[in-house]
């Protein structure tokens, strides 16, 4: 266990449960959600002993903000494409497949210590760490922390929607040149605009179609589940879409190509971005070429 960051209770402080307490205390949690999220973890210690989320929080009491890890990951050794580095971030094109983080040990947190030079920042964390996710099936940008304060700072951007993202997908069908899709996912609000780039006719589907996919909001599976709701499901996806759908051995023909926010520490605008996998024009060319040879 590593204690990343301590707070004495205060004398004026009366009657202020731990979970409201608890990112006041800490300035490293960036938000309400992120302290509730924090406390159902067991991260935050009251005297030595692990504090509940309606514990009242009483003067002169330790919290203790705590990292339950106990050591630096073992290093997964898998090669990483690496978009962008410098002392306190990190943005690398994740490959499809494999998992950002979790319980497993091929995970894309794994590999990053093996990928990134450490960083010579005083709040450099022991190891770096992803601040957002990706399906195990979509390929693209990641974004990672080096620092505490670029964790912070960054979680932050996400939890307030400051950072814009855009995918690349091919999708079955023709499309209109753009769109909004306001469709609630899973019980939540969810958002999503699309611009067409180009569609091509298709012996297996009729037509594909290449778009830029726009996410305002953040909900899990959010655009595979709205270009399906739409008759319009990504090519590849096994969850929403259709068995004719699917190519064997393509994968999931989505990737997120562009990340748009505020550098931790220089406050400068960024807006990485890269091609899309190559998978996706060749596909398109390929479905073309079939279609010509038939008509």
């Amino acid at each position: 266990m590593i204690i990343r960051e301590t707070h004495l209770v205060p004398e004026n402080i009366r009657d202020v449960r731990l979970s409201d307490y608890a990112q006041t205390a800490f300035p490293s949690i960036p938000s309400r959600k992120g302290a509730a999220k924090a406390v159902k973890r067991g991260e935050i210690l009251m005297d030595g002993g692990v504090g509940q989320s309606g514990d009242w929080v009483q003067t002169g009491q330790l919290l203790e903000l705590v990292d339950l890890q106990q050591r630096v990951p073992k290093t997964y050794r898998l090669p990483l494409e690496v978009v962008f580095e410098d002392d306190h971030l990190a943005i690398i094109n994740k490959p499809p497949g494999i998992e950002v983080s979790g319980n497993k040990f091929k995970t894309v947190e794994n590999a990053l210590c093996g990928s990134l030079a450490s960083s010579s920042a005083a709040d450099a964390l022991p190891w770096p760490r992803p601040v957002h996710r990706l399906d195990y099936s979509t390929s693209g940008l990641l974004l990672a922390a080096k620092t505490a304060g670029a964790q912070v700072f960054l979680g932050r951007q996400f939890e307030e929607r400051q950072v814009h993202k855009r995918y690349c997908a091919v999708v079955a069908g023709r499309m209109e040149a753009s769109g909004e899709i306001d469709e609630p996912v899973d019980g939540l609000p969810a958002l999503s605009t699309y611009v067409v780039h180009e569609t091509v006719p298709s012996l297996r589907s009729g037509h594909l179609t290449l778009v830029d996919l726009f996410p305002s909001t953040g909900r899990t599976h959010q655009l595979r589940i709205h270009m399906a709701s739409i008759n319009h499901p990504i090519v590849g996806d096994q969850k929403y879409g259709t068995a004719g759908n699917v190519l064997k051995g393509k994968g999931l023909f989505l990737a997120s190509i562009e990340l748009r926010f505020v550098h931790p520490a220089s406050q400068e605008k960024l807006a990485i971005s890269i091609d899309a996998p190559p998978k996706f024009d060749s596909l398109l060319r390929r479905e073309q070429a079939r279609w010509a040879k038939f008509h």
